[in-house]
């Protein structure tokens, strides 16, 4: 594959959306063909399963969870993710497989080896060039997230200690894989996490 695999990642309320759209527009400058899109959903089957898995009312096996999560995955990267790289395309996508690891493996308790492994099948073994970690601690996510929801979904809805166990997760995986991450701060100034970011992927380019 040609093209450039960018995932961000990170707690709610980290800035995801904002640094996403910062990195895009500086990609977008210097000329390069950017195809932006998330997990879940990004294609129309994806939107149905998002609605799904993060919008339905009352209770969902977290097994059940993982695996709406890996199907969404597996039909995303089969026909957006990997189309787009083959072109030769950069692909700056909000959220990718350290998200079930940290989200569902971490906070729901079911392993995260398991649903890594559930991931790497369904996308047969795709994993980003560089992946974006927004560190951010849980109390100041939910502030962030007060400020800017008025309904929250289901996984933002959880309690503290669930989003606490997900950033553990995040960071010992960023641990384990330090030529992939590029872990950054989340409280710092929008502009300086932003040329941090700029300067990773130009080393990319």
């Amino acid at each position: 594959m040609a093209g450039l695999f960018i995932t961000l990642e990170g707690g709610d309320g980290s800035g995801k959306s904002t640094q996403s759209r910062l990195l895009v527009e500086w990609l977008e400058s210097q000329g390069h063909t950017v195809v932006v899109t998330r997990e879940p959903g990004g294609t129309d089957l994806g939107e149905e399963l998002r609605e799904i898995v993060l919008h339905r009312r009352g209770h969902m096996a977290p097994r059940a969870e993982a695996l709406i999560y890996a199907a969404d995955r597996a039909h995303h990267i089969a026909t957006k993710v990997r189309p787009a790289l083959e072109r030769g395309d950069i692909v700056v996508q909000d959220r990718y497989l350290d998200s079930s690891v940290a989200y569902q493996g971490a906070g729901r308790v079911l392993g995260g080896d398991e649903v890594r492994e559930l991931s790497l099948w369904a996308t047969e073994g795709l994993l980003p060039d560089v992946t974006i970690l927004l560190d951010l601690d849980e109390s100041t996510g939910k502030d962030r997230l007060a400020e800017s929801r008025t309904k929250y979904d289901r996984l933002e809805s959880e309690e503290a200690e669930f989003h606490g166990r997900a950033r553990d997760a995040y960071l010992e995986l960023a641990a384990a894989e330090p030529e992939r991450f590029l872990v950054v701060d989340a409280t710092r100034p929008v502009e300086d996490i932003a040329a941090t970011i700029r300067d990773r992927v130009s080393r990319l380019l």
